[in-house]
């Protein structure tokens, strides 16, 4: 049966997640984001609470082995010395993002879902950005913080993001390449992207039957 995986990476305020869940409610399709570290802790049986805290993160003191831990799909058993490293973690992630690829028509958020698809014919990778003010007005509509402490917060996500994703894929998280699609959500509205995740499909002819 046909079905289609899009994946969304997304700055911090670009509404990408919301447009996320928005096209999963479009579609009638099921809409991951931390539902993924459930599933991966159910698989591993780590706690979850373990990936929630390396959730999208890379501690600053392992960014220099960059060069050597590209993803390579391979996940280590309990009695390893190893086995609830940060590695491992992402690894057990990423077994379960091929697992829901393989099965269902879905929408992944974040994650570096593009790159661990990217042998996936079935797949539409997205990049959702916007200006920093446009970042900045969104972000301050759910977050109780000063316009500063917003400011800083949404540096130090976007920054932890494309360390996680440098770490794991030895890309540029801002590489446009990376993606099928690149969309400012300041220009298209959150509906317009939408519409327009939901046109590429159509002319890719892929189906979420």
């Amino acid at each position: 049966m046909a079905h289609t995986v899009i994946t969304i990476a997304r700055q911090y305020g670009s509404g990408g997640k919301t447009i996320g869940r928005m096209l999963s409610e479009n579609l009638g399709i099921h809409f991951y984001n931390r539902e993924i570290l459930r599933l991966a802790s159910d698989e591993s049986g780590i706690n979850e609470q373990l990936f929630g805290a390396n959730d999208e993160y890379v501690k600053t003191n392992i960014l220099h082995k960059i060069a050597k831990k590209i993803h390579g799909g391979e996940v280590l058993p309990p009695d390893s010395d190893d086995f609830l490293s940060t590695d491992n973690l992402f690894n057990y992630q990423a077994k379960v993002i091929r697992q829901l690829a393989e099965e269902e028509s879905c929408v992944i958020i974040g994650r570096c879902a593009d790159y661990i698809l990217k042998d996936y014919d079935n797949v539409v990778r997205v990049f959702i950005h916007a200006p920093y003010d446009f970042c900045l007005e969104q972000a301050m509509r759910v977050n109780a913080k000063s316009e500063s402490e917003m400011s800083k917060l949404m540096e130090k996500r976007d920054k932890y993001r494309g360390d996680y994703y440098k770490h794991y894929t030895g890309q540029s998280w801002y590489d446009a390449r990376n993606y099928d699609l690149c969309l400012d959500s300041s220009k298209l509205g959150f509906d317009g992207c939408v519409e327009a995740i939901k046109a590429y499909m159509a002319v890719r002819g892929l189906s979420i039957e």
